[in-house]
């Protein structure tokens, strides 16, 4: 079994006794240890049996971290714990559970692309007009969808999106006549969904949510099977992710959440740092821990990134909670350099990050493979990729391909779900 020695932050956190317990947990600070560590203290120090234990994630890819962590730290399988993903999570619930709603339990998870391909297969079964063109009656499809999944993210019903829209101004028709066709969509959309028995992944979140809200006593069961509940990066939480958590808490619940506000990036999706500060108000109570020492960078650079971060001030944790998350590097090596190049336009961008590679690499100190770049979003790599390839700079592009998006594709993603 892996001994870790944890420093006078993480000791307080993962030896937490009753309670709510709110971790904030800079970049670095070691925050999935300390989850890790909670849970080994709480099994074995506290005799927690591991199936009242609850821990969930954001990614698929945390999840699997942890759960191999903590397979590591066990001396022995913790095959009955759970540790998953929030849709993981609700999906087993619902698959256990969803009778008691009406919900036939061998429902279909849909992917994006079975997304669009379901509504274009269906989309005469709604009643649009603006946005079904007739020189294009598809082009609206992604933009419904991301519509969509925006209000399953902030639990919004069809009803009362409806009771929204009707309680706007109505002195511009075109836009009230907009509104009005999409809360229509969002509803047939739905009852289709549930015809077919195809759910897209915002469904596995709200439909436990209703489940949770009309059947208690279901509720009840699982907040009595989980003792103790642990939620990792809890900043990237939508406000139905949120509810979701709160309910399996309740007033007085052993809840542990790990955040870092200056880390959150999923914003556009929903996320929000108003549900920490919800929890705060809600666990008046809640103990709260900061980890500040940072095993990952040197001084230099903590130094440059607190700089720049401070600008989202005041709507930043460290000024709402008045708390110091100014990270301290542990590291004996202090070495490490920030250069800013501020440039007229991309092209020239990409030729002086071009240029600075090939300086490093002629320095004879670092190979290609030493060096990374890091882009916004996966299309801005592009001008780098063609650029790179022309001055025979070698690379390899990590993002995801435009493999499912391409239309054939997509239909024969669709053909063969008919077979």
């Amino acid at each position: 079994m892996e001994r870790r020695i944890l420093n006078k932050e993480q000791k307080e956190a993962v030896r937490h006794g009753q309670g709510p317990l709110l971790i904030i947990a800079g970049a670095g600070t070691g925050k999935t240890t300390v989850i890790t560590e909670r849970i080994k203290y709480l099994i074995l120090q506290k005799k927690v049996n591991p199936q009242e234990i609850l821990a969930l994630t954001f990614t698929e890819k945390s999840s699997q971290e942890m759960e191999t962590r903590v397979d590591v730290a066990m001396p022995y399988g913790l095959t009955q714990m759970w540790i998953s993903t929030f849709h993981s999570f609700c999906d087993r619930v619902l698959r256990d559970e969803g009778l008691h709603i009406g919900i036939d339990t061998g429902y279909k998870l849909m992917t994006n692309a079975e997304n669009f391909q379901f509504i274009k297969s269906n989309l005469f079964e709604f009643e649009l007009n603006y946005f079904r063109p007739l020189g294009n009656p598809t082009k609206f499809i992604d933009g419904m969808l991301q519509h969509f999944s925006r209000l399953q993210d902030e639990d919004i019903s069809s009803e009362e999106y409806l009771r929204w829209v009707k309680g706007k101004s109505a002195d511009e028709k075109l836009e009230q006549d907009k509104w009005l066709e999409l809360v229509k969509a969002y509803k047939k959309y739905e009852e289709l969904k549930i015809k077919a028995s195809d759910f897209d992944f915002g469904d596995l979140i709200t439909k436990t949510l209703l489940l949770f809200r009309k059947r208690p006593n279901v509720l009840r069961n699982y907040q009595q099977k989980f003792k103790y509940i642990l939620v990792d990066e809890f900043q990237d939480t939508n406000f139905a992710q949120n509810q979701l958590v709160l309910l399996l808490a309740g007033k007085n619940g052993n809840i542990t959440v790990v955040a870092d506000d200056d880390q959150s990036i999923y914003r556009w999706r929903g996320a929000a740092i108003s549900n920490v500060l919800q929890f705060r108000k809600i666990f008046p109570k809640a103990r709260l821990v900061t980890l500040t020492k940072n095993y990952r960078s040197c001084q230099y650079i903590l130094d440059k990134a607190y700089d720049l971060i401070k600008h989202n001030n005041p709507d930043r944790l460290e000024i709402a909670e008045n708390i110091d998350k100014k990270l301290i590097s542990v590291r004996k090596r202090q070495n490490g350099e920030v250069k800013f190049f501020h440039l007229p336009n991309v092209v020239d961008e990409v030729e002086a990050v071009a240029e600075e590679i090939e300086n490093l690499i002629s320095k004879k100190k670092y190979e290609y493979k030493d060096i990374a770049i890091l882009v916004r979003a996966n299309n801005h790599a592009e001008t780098f990729l063609k650029t790179f390839e022309r001055s025979g700079v070698p690379c390899q592009f990590l993002g995801p391909g435009k493999l499912f998006k391409n239309p054939e594709v997509l239909d024969l993603i669709f053909l063969k779900s008919l077979i």
